[in-house]
Parts: structure tokens; sequence; C-alpha cells
């Protein structure tokens, strides 16, 4: 007994000395951090704050008229909300996509996995803005699909594929999908094939299957994936420009317009942060959602 406590005793000293080695550890990292995101933010969030100037970044003084704006405009609060709403739409259509896609590339033992692998993950070798003008080549008023649907009699005339909605959302479905099928496989792979050979041996159907086995069991990859489309889809700035024009306007370029071209910081930094604070909203939002909606899976 007296033994037992000696080592209790000694041991302590020697957690709390570990404790502070774990410290030491992180502290380059949590140093990098701190300055190189903590510091630039807190500049963001102090400029918001600032009296707006048109021959400087900003005048002597604070105020809040950059966001009582930002909050009351009616221009801006729809833009934020159309970028929510084809946020939100590109995140069901890359999860509706990407999951069949990972679960036969989590479940094939064919021999071209590796090469429809590679397929999936090579659209990341090419860049956002070459990708975003070969769709400009393909859905154009004389791009691909308009003069082949022409010349075949479908149409007579070009079908309105650019500077629109379904522009925007078809080139971040593009773009953002490898991020949604590679969180779904590594969770699909996860799940051993055996419970699924069982509840088939037992008489359940395959839909039975995926809806009561393998969804449930992939909930840490769809949450994962979903917020991480999400959140890329509504910073997204490329994508945007190029395919929705001055017709589709999304909060990211509407923040660099403000800071580049009408050099208002203080109101282009507001409408950074609304974005980042109603994103983060929402995000903590689809967590509840999915808390509740997978139960104990997660």
């Amino acid at each position: 007994m007296n033994q037992a406590i000696g080592r209790i005793v000694l041991t302590a000293p020697r957690r709390r000395a570990a404790g502070r080695w774990r410290w030491l550890l992180i502290l380059p990292a949590l140093l990098l951090v701190l300055l190189f995101l903590g510091v630039p933010y807190l500049n963001i969030v102090v400029m918001s704050f600032r009296t707006p100037s048109t021959g400087a970044p900003y005048a002597p003084g604070f105020t809040v008229a950059s966001y009582a704006k930002a909050l009351s405009d009616p221009l801006y609060l729809g833009i934020l909300w159309r970028t929510l709403r084809i946020s939100v739409l590109v995140t069901a259509l890359c999860l509706l996509i990407a999951y069949p896609v990972s679960y036969h590339l989590a479940r094939t033992r064919s021999r071209f996995r590796g090469l429809l692998f590679a397929c999936i993950l090579s659209p990341l070798l090419v860049g956002v803005v070459i990708r975003c003008y070969g769709w400009i080549i393909l859905l154009a008023n004389n791009g691909l699909v308009n003069v082949t649907l022409r010349q075949w009699g479908l149409i007579r005339r070009p079908l309105p594929m650019l500077n629109n909605e379904f522009g925007v959302t078809l080139g971040l479905v593009h773009i953002y999908l490898p991020f949604m099928i590679l969180p779904l496989l590594g969770a699909i792979q996860g799940i051993n094939p055996s419970l699924e050979e069982a509840a088939r041996s037992l008489g359940a159907s395959r839909i039975w299957v995926m809806r009561h086995v393998v969804w449930p069991l992939s909930a840490p990859g769809v949450q994962s994936g979903t917020v991480l489309v999400f959140v890329l889809s509504v910073s997204s700035y490329v994508t945007p420009v190029v395919l929705g024009g001055s017709r589709v306007q999304m909060m990211a370029p509407i923040v660099v317009q403000q800071l580049d071209e009408a050099f208002l910081w203080p109101f282009g930094t507001a409408l950074a942060i609304v974005l980042a604070i109603t994103g983060g909203l929402s995000v903590v939002a689809w967590f509840r959602i999915t808390q509740r909606l997978f139960k104990g899976a997660l």
C-alpha cells in the first residue's frame, strides 16, 4: 500500500513535467497561428469599425455604420442570401454525386480502381481559372453544348447556361466535388464490409443496408465533406466572377470590389465579417442537424 502511494506521489511531478513539455511542443505552431491568423483577423475586426474615407483606408474614429448598412441594405442582404442558397445547393449536389462514387471506390476490387481514383483527383492539378474558362467553351451561346444541340435539331435558340446561377452552380460542383469524395471515401473504407454481408445474409435488401448500415456509419465523412464544400463555396471568388459575371453577385466578389475598386475598406471588412459569422452559424446549425440526423453515429 505504501509503495503504491509512493509511486503515485512520484508520478505526479512527472505528469506535470510532461504537460509542460507538451505545451512547449505546440508553442511554435500556436505562435504561428496567432501571428499570421489571429493578428490579421483582429486587424480586420478593428478596421470594420473604423470611419470610412475615400482618400485613405479609413478615417479617425470608430462607428458601426458599416455593419448597419451591411445588415439593413436589401441589396447586400439579397447577395448574402444568394451566396448561402447557392452554397447549400452546391453542397447537396456534391453529396448526391459523390456518395455513390465514393462507395464504388471503397468497395470495388477492379484493376481500374487506381485509374478511376486518378480521374477524380486530376481536376485538382488544373487551376480554377483554367477550369472555369473550360466551362465557358462548353456552355457559351456558341459553345460546344449549344452548337451540338442545334445541329441535332433539339433547340432553335442557344440555352442560357452562362452568366446565371446555373453556370455558377455547375462550375462550383465540378471544382469542389473531389473535396466531398475524399472524406466520404475515407469514412466508407472504415466500415467493415462484413457488416453489410451480415445484413444481406439476414434477408435485408441493398437499399435497407445502405440506409440503415452504411449511411449512419459514414456520418463522419458526410459531416466533414459537407462542411468543407459549403465553406469553400461560400468563400468562392473566381467561379462566380468568371461564370456568373455581373448578373450573379456573390459575397466574396462584392467584398473584393468594395476593398479594391470602391476603396471602402471598413465596409468591405464588415461584409467579410458578416459573411464569416453567417457561414460559421450555418456550420454550427448543420452540426446540430447532423447530430440529430445520425443520432449516436457521430
